[in-house]
């Protein structure tokens, strides 16, 4: 079905993949009342047996069959009220044949006997093996989008809504944590039970469990425990990186304006998690990767912003539950557009700005090189293919133009509006429009229509000039994702958008306005509003005098791409002296584009005065950018820089360079270290890439040989950010069979984890450079590593093939895309097929212009041999 939201010539590719189909909610024979599941697991065997009792409510007379969703599952037998009833089980839908058909409102007892024997989704265990003889002993699950039908039997979609109950018995000394308050426990032999009880509603793909040997660390908030749970050992962990959870109840209760609603809050820390996290209701579960050492926490907040997500779904997602999983980037969309919230409440506005201009980067990232689509869509595969950029950044961004359009006191109204009408309920977009409607009076209907139920965003280039006769600046603003024969045209299938930007012009005296006390004046911007929806429009600005500065979108609340196509000195004053962050970012882009040794000039100075590290950060990359011999000294200067981003970010750029001169200044920090593992590694990595291509010394790339073989020796560390650097290096040598057999050394199971996975990845990277022979090798190695069942060993694995210029990386594709049960690893590696034909179709097609080539000339030498024959006749 071709879907009509979908610009046809964006020259992306289509996120619709073959067998993409629309979806819909199922019919409702019933409401689901509560459900009770009685299990006993049995570590040892990797199984466990049980009840699951489903109370059900009919919505009317005469239904003969019930359909649950149970996949995988040994059915043993099915009972209503108690008497046994016939049924047909496929692995995939049990179909319970009522003996006596229902009656409406009257409700019935649905008990499902069943036993599981090593599940493979759904319910995990882990466990110790031969080659990871230290990992924990562990059981957790994993319900969205899909997956709780295959730990016991439901109507699996999230528009039902019922309360739980989960009784579960586990060996000594393993601890059972599930949704809801512990109403009891009792010892029973070897074993002991857990009794959760959750009282308030929520959909089957929340219910969860967790059950390891684990450390418990108990915080409050107002009464109610806040608990963490992680390997013992790694207390100090747990607190470093889950400590601020009751600052962020407080916050996020004022901010949605709706206490926290659940009687308790725990934090569950667990081995080979296949998400980052995951909101189960009152519960939930994070990769164990996402604990911080001391040295860690110094640069990472990515752990901090995954703890402020997932709590934010708690009332975004758990206590307003979407009605179809179309509607995810209401729960998606807030959650990250919380990390944004926390990060303004914890550290301020500019690094608030920052955090969402990256996370405008991920989602524009995505739309340029993997597809368009509108957020909301109910025509897809499987629903985790759903779970992707758009979802979460832009959804995201969308949530934050809401914002900018209504103001913070209208915001805020209508989110507390969203919520407390509709807690302990199911919603789809329209209520979130509803709810604005209702608490602010405003139709953003036109915004919605432009940026969620259509692919795209606007991609502006804006120019300047000033005409000092009249006093009026000129600007000249173009949507360039539209053609030229589209002009004129407002209808949403044209591509144009409809939007009111504002625009500053900044004037610059005296002082300096990265000061906070010029920063914060109200007349250092001049702004002006202006509606921007045709292909090109030119506006006229009367100002009293030239301005030193313009602002295109002040504040940046508009998701979108700009192009500035100023003056070199109004992008150096705008540079120096926007208050804005990100404005002063998109400036140095626009000098490093202009180049010249005044640009250098320029992003030397910001590199090390802006006030600001994510400034410098980005400066250090536009001053790479810019390609001359003098952006060297800029950078260096860099390396002292106090913020451990801005380092990473000038050894990136160092790298990028690939001159003795950076290799002589990455060289002691991979060899001497940094006070940030990621500046360690990013140094390490840098270095191998410049001595790469260092033709001039034959023996530097085996004396980086040397120090990455004594890196990988002796620097093992927090989740291997250190020797994985080393790996990435090594992958950089592309045509060294030295390189190559480290690399796949590293690839064998025994490894740790994260840096087996970096290994792993960089097969592919190296593959570009080498032989036939170790080609070959690579091949059969991936293949190999393709049959593993781990799900990050599979997205590594895609990762490495998608990377390779050969047509055998193909098949091992498509054989790993038939037989995976994930759905996100089969939509990568199918797009990973595509990627290589795309690449492998270029070399072709290069091959074929140099075959044409050679033709020309043999041609044209015949050609010229004819010619000289002619003027030797005639002569």
């Amino acid at each position: 079905m071709q879907n009509f939201y979908f610009d046809d010539d964006n020259g992306r590719k289509s996120f619709e993949l073959p067998g993409a189909r629309p979806h819909y909610n199922p019919d409702r024979p019933g409401q689901v009342e509560h459900i009770f599941l009685d299990l006993a697991l049995d570590l040892p065997t990797q199984s466990y047996c049980g009840s699951c009792t489903t109370r059900i409510t009919p919505v009317c007379n005469g239904i003969e069959t019930l359909m649950l969703d149970a996949v995988n599952l040994h059915i043993d037998s099915v009972q209503v009220n108690n008497l046994n009833q016939a049924f047909d089980y496929d692995d995939e839908r049990l179909s319970v044949h009522l003996s006596q058909p229902t009656q409406a409102h009257q409700s019935i007892e649905l008990r499902i006997e069943y036993h599981v024997e090593q599940p493979q989704r759904g319910l995990y265990f882990i466990a110790p093996t031969p080659d990871y003889p230290h990992k924990p002993v562990q059981v957790w699950t994993q319900g969205e989008d899909e997956d709780s039908r295959y730990w016991f039997p439901c109507f699996d979609y999230p528009g039902q809504l019922a309360t739980s109950e989960i009784r579960l018995r586990v060996p000594k000394p393993y601890v059972a944590i599930s949704n809801g308050e512990l109403i009891a426990t009792h010892d029973e032999g070897d074993a002991k039970i857990y009794h959760w009880l959750q009282k308030q509603v929520h959909p089957t793909y929340l219910m969860a469990i967790a059950v390891g040997d684990f450390a418990e660390l108990r915080d409050d908030w107002q009464g109610i425990p806040v608990t963490y749970y992680v390997e013992k050992g790694r207390e100090a962990d747990a607190r470093r990186t889950m400590g601020k959870t009751p600052e962020m109840l407080e916050f996020f209760s004022q901010t949605f304006g709706y206490a926290y609603p659940f009687p308790k809050y725990a934090q569950v820390c667990v081995e080979d998690f296949i998400f980052g996290g995951m909101e189960n209701t009152s519960t939930t579960l994070l990769t164990d990767r996402c604990l911080l050492d001391e040295r860690a926490a110094l640069d990472n907040r990515a752990a901090e912003a995954l703890v402020a997500h997932e709590l934010a779904h708690q009332w975004f997602g758990d206590l307003v539950v979407i009605k179809h999983w179309s509607h995810a980037w209401i729960k998606e969309g807030m959650a990250t557009y919380s990390e944004v919230l926390w990060t303004d409440h914890q550290y301020g506005a500019e690094e608030a700005a920052y955090y969402r201009l990256n996370e405008t980067r991920n989602y524009l990232s995505e739309d340029a090189s993997r597809y368009r689509r509108p957020i909301v869509t109910h025509i897809y595969r499987e629903a985790i293919e759903l779970y992707d950029r758009h979802l979460y950044e832009k959804g995201a961004c969308v949530y934050h133009m809401i914002r900018a359009v209504l103001g913070d006191e209208l915001f805020f109204k209508a989110i507390h509006t969203f919520v407390q009408d509709n807690a302990h309920k199911t919603v789809e977009t329209v209520d979130l429009l509803r709810a604005i409607d209702k608490a602010t009076g405003r139709n953003l209907q036109f915004l919605f229509d432009q940026f969620v139920f259509r692919g795209g965003h606007p991609d502006y280039k804006v120019a300047y000039s000033w005409d000092s006769d009249s006093n009026l600046a000129k600007i000249t603003v173009t949507q360039t994702q539209v053609k030229d024969s589209k002009n004129g045209s407002s209808s949403s299938n044209s591509g144009l958008f409809d939007l009111k930007i504002p625009i500053g012009f900044g004037k610059h005296e005296n002082g300096d306005l990265h000061t906070n006390q010029i920063r914060s004046s109200s007349s250092s911007l001049q702004c002006f509003t202006v509606r921007i929806h045709e292909r090109e429009q030119t506006f006229y600005f009367p100002l009293t005098e030239k301005p030193t500065f313009i602002s295109f979108d002040v504040g940046n609340h508009t998701l979108k791409t700009v192009v500035l196509e100023y003056p070199i000195a109004e992008l150096k004053a705008q540079l120096q002296h926007d208050p804005d962050p990100i404005s002063r970012i998109y400036a140095a882009e626009a000098l490093a584009k202009k180049g010249g040794l005044e640009a250098v000039k320029t992003l030397s100075a910001a590199l090390k005065e802006d006030p600001f590290w994510g400034v410098r950060a980005e400066v250090a990359k536009q001053l790479a950018a810019v390609k001359l011999d003098q952006a060297l000294d800029g950078l260096l200067a860099g390396l002292s820089d106090p913020h451990p981003k801005v380092r990473r970010s000038v050894v990136e750029a160092l790298s990028g360079l690939k001159t003795a001169a950076s290799y002589a200044a990455l060289k002691p920090i991979a060899e001497q270290g940094d006070a940030s593992y990621y500046v360690e590694a990013a140094a390490i990595t840098g270095l191998c890439a410049v001595a790469s291509i260092q033709l001039d010394n034959p023996s530097q790339e085996e004396e980086v040989l040397t120090l990455v073989r004594s890196i990988l020796q002796t620097r093992s560390g927090w989740n291997e950010t250190v020797r994985s650097g080393a790996i990435s290096g090594l992958s950089k040598l592309k045509t060294s069979e030295a390189a190559l057999n480290l690399i796949l050394e590293y690839t064998v199971s025994g490894t740790p984890q994260a840096l087996r996975l970096a290994a792993i990845r960089a097969l592919g990277a190296i593959s570009t450079g080498q032989n036939n022979v170790n080609l070959e090798r690579i091949l059969v190695r991936l293949e190999e590593l393709s049959r593993e069942s781990l799900f990050l060993t599979q997205v590594s694995v895609v990762t490495a093939l998608g990377q390779m210029e050969t047509s055998k990386a193909i098949g091992i594709l498509q054989a790993l895309a038939d037989q995976t049960p994930d759905g996100r690893v089969r939509r990568l590696a199918e797009e990973a097929v595509q990627r290589v034909q795309k690449r492998i179709g270029k070399d072709q097609a290069v091959k074929k212009l140099q075959d044409e080539l050679e033709q020309l000339k043999k041609d044209n030498q015949e050609l010229k041999s004819r010619l000289e024959t002619l003027e030797a006749k005639s002569k």
